[in-house]
């Protein structure tokens, strides 16, 4: 039986991997009404690229990935239709994605020239200088639009809500060796929110956590579904999961090994507000890609 040091050292062992891991945030995965309707929104209206499509009669959905970039070295949205279902229930939790543009009144008005929806108009934030506006996709997904000179990934945040932020910035450290890049409280509209990532926010997809004063509980609705994160070996990143889990909440949903037909070794779990990320063996990925 392990001593409390030898334990101790066990654990530190297993955080320690993720200095040497080589993370990264794949895509994020969500369910739509209609792809083809989606499909043409993002490419037409935001300026995404259709990387690729995939369609699986048997389990009778069809996937597409979009982005700005090609899947292995950026952030994409990987959006799946279920034969037949044409609505989903967005829930409260889940925020919006984001994309960074170097002109968000341009971007905006192209959006409205095509039929899209701007729900906010672009402007400075209330008491900053940052210029942003939000858009609202077919399916209601909200996506903030932010104004920024070039950067290497347009793609660049997904908001969820939590809540505990203390907790959830534990969790994402812990669990996946991601870094708080950036804390900000807003007391005049009761909100705190919190970047992680594994890179500068302008260099990289984001996680943006959001802590609504007051509210511990989110309905996560049956639309938005998870966010897989590469690395370079899930059985030592479930590790790290899994001694997280233990400490702030949240559990392994799949143990780590490969998927029956693929091959593709993924890890589950959820955060402990029940959100999900999937890991992926990163060799794995650029195999799927080719």
């Amino acid at each position: 039986m392990a001593t409390g040091s030898e334990a101790s050292k066990a654990a530190e062992a297993v955080v320690d991997w993720h200095k040497h891991d080589s993370k990264r945030m794949l895509h994020a995965v969500y369910r739509v009404g209609d792809l083809d309707r989606t499909i043409k929104y993002y490419t037409e209206c935001f300026g995404m690229k259709l990387l690729r499509k995939r369609d699986v009669p048997d389990e009778k959905y069809t996937n597409a990935f979009l982005g700005f970039g090609p899947e292995n070295t950026n952030f994409a949205v990987e959006l799946t239709y279920n034969y037949g279902v044409d609505k989903y229930d967005i829930g409260t939790g889940f925020g919006h994605f984001a994309i960074a543009n170097d002109d968000v009144y341009k971007l905006a008005e192209n959006i409205k020239s095509k039929g899209g929806k701007i729900t906010r108009e672009p402007g400075p934030v209330k008491g900053g200088s940052t210029v942003i506006a939000f858009a609202q996709d077919p399916d209601g997904y909200m996506f903030e639009l932010i104004q920024r000179a070039d950067t290497p990934e347009p793609l660049c945040q997904v908001m969820l809500r939590v809540g505990d932020l203390e907790r959830s910035i534990k969790f994402y450290e812990k669990a996946l060796g991601m870094k708080l890049l950036r804390k900000k409280d807003v007391p005049d509209y009761k909100y705190t929110i919190a970047m992680l990532g594994y890179a500068d926010e302008d260099k990289t997809t984001v996680l943006e956590l959001t802590y609504n004063y007051g509210v511990t509980e989110y309905s996560k609705g049956n639309a938005y579904a998870q966010v897989a994160i590469g690395t370079n070996d899930v059985y030592k990143s479930a590790e790290a999961v899994d001694l997280a889990t233990k400490e702030l909440g949240g559990k392994i949903l799949r143990q780590p090994g490969p998927l029956p037909g693929i091959n593709t070794k993924i890890a589950s779990f959820v955060d402990p507000d029940g959100w999900k990320v999937v890991l992926v063996d990163n060799t794995d990925f650029l195999k799927e890609l080719h």
